[in-house]
């Protein structure tokens, strides 16, 4: 998702995807045209009365609405942050989070194999969600009856960060309750087989989810049994991936330094382009006359240029030097999560001095998936299913 950076804490950045600023006034409007009701269903919840009569003065629903929507988002940041930094407690590296129209993510760079880690990690944002609320059940009550205002905002954050817990800790994996739901199931199973167990219950109940939004017709049901649904087959498939590498390094997959075509940081775009339709290759290692790794260029890189002003363009002044990159003795499946997880078509291989020893793209994992599972497939008597990193 697109976003920008607006902050960090505890050293993990914090990101504003743009769905968030189209979400925001939605809920504004949604909450400021529905005060008076939700005042009185607020009031009967926690046992007490609001003067919903007082709140729909002037601009005062509006205002109201902005605090509440706002107050919302925060708890769903905190949320968040209650994932992230039990997970830097275990050395998991958060990558940022981004708050957006669904709510908020936590972007972990992976979850620990450790059955206990991720239930801890998984739980803890529900748990903070509850001291969130109630933190604000006990601001409500700290104001008297006479403000209705600041009581209308507390006693809806607080009822709604409670919900948010509950919510989360639904088993639809891959949300928390989803999580917690594959941790206990990988006491006794492997990590394929409870992911794959935790996936079929999320892709069910996003099934239920997305049929109750069309009957209800709820649009927000709808998307996250979408999300839902796409993150359960996502990890699954990554997860098999993994499994079907490991034992593997990067040495085992890669394409050879000596059998890649490369080019020079003098090489003209327009050259390249042509190197490209001939060999159809769309990204190249860019090394010097001397064998010197600069950089790589993609076809991407090559887009970026008016095609009037490719003979003039190098690829120096294009390629990218801000290198991904593994060794050869780099385990098979950490590139595998890389590529996935990074979203990046290939990586490149270096030595320990820095020189070029090879590349693994996505089509060389496919070829080596698809043999893997060919051979284990004949030895079982089973036809080879469809390599899940191709997309």
């Amino acid at each position: 998702m697109a976003s920008v950076r607006i902050g960090s804490a505890f050293g993990i950045p914090i990101r504003l995807g743009g769905s968030f600023l189209l979400v925001l006034p939605v809920l504004v409007f949604l909450i400021g045209s529905q005060v008076g009701t939700t005042a009185e269903v607020l009031g009967e919840s926690l046992g007490t009365t609001i003067d919903a009569a007082a709140l729909g003065a002037g601009s005062l629903p509006w205002v109201l609405g902005l605090a509440a929507a706002l107050g919302l988002f925060a708890g769903v940041l905190i949320h968040e942050f209650g994932h992230a930094l039990v997970a830097q407690r275990f050395g998991v590296h958060v990558d940022s989070i981004t708050l957006w129209f669904l709510g908020g993510l936590a972007q972990l760079e992976e979850f620990p194999e450790d059955w206990q880690q991720e239930f801890t990690i998984a739980v803890a944002g529900p748990i903070v969600s509850v001291g969130v609320g109630a933190v604000c059940y006990a601001a409500f009550l700290a104001f008297p009856v006479g403000q209705p205002a600041p009581r209308f905002v507390f006693g809806y954050l607080a009822i709604l960060n409670v919900f948010l817990a509950a919510f989360n800790l639904l088993p639809g994996f891959p949300m928390d309750g989803g999580r917690i739901l594959r941790a206990i199931l990988s006491r006794n199973r492997s990590r394929l087989d409870a992911t794959r167990i935790a996936a079929g219950v999320g892709k069910g109940f996003a099934v239920l989810l997305g049929l109750g939004g069309i009957l209800l017709g709820q649009l927000f049901w709808i998307a996250i049994a979408f999300f839902i649904y796409i993150g359960a087959t996502g990890e699954t498939r990554q997860l098999i991936l993994e499994a079907a590498f490991e034992g593997l390094s990067v040495a085992d997959v890669m394409t050879p330094a000596g059998d890649l075509s490369t080019v020079t940081p003098e090489t003209s775009v327009a050259d390249l382009v042509d190197r490209m339709v001939k060999e159809r290759h769309t990204g190249y290692p860019v090394v010097t006359e001397s064998g010197d790794l600069r950089g790589i260029v993609t076809l991407s890189d090559v887009q970026q240029v008016d095609q009037v002003e490719r003979d003039a363009m190098r690829v120096a002044d294009v390629m990218t030097t801000d290198l991904r990159t593994v060794t050869p003795d780099t385990e098979a499946e950490d590139a595998v999560s890389t590529i996935l997880g990074q979203n990046v078509g290939r990586l490149l291989v270096v030595d320990e001095t820095g020189d070029l020893a090879g590349l693994v793209s996505r089509t060389d994992l496919m070829t080596v998936f698809q043999i893997l599972q060919e051979s284990r497939s004949a030895a079982l008597g089973k036809p080879a299913g469809e390599p899940p990193l191709q997309r």
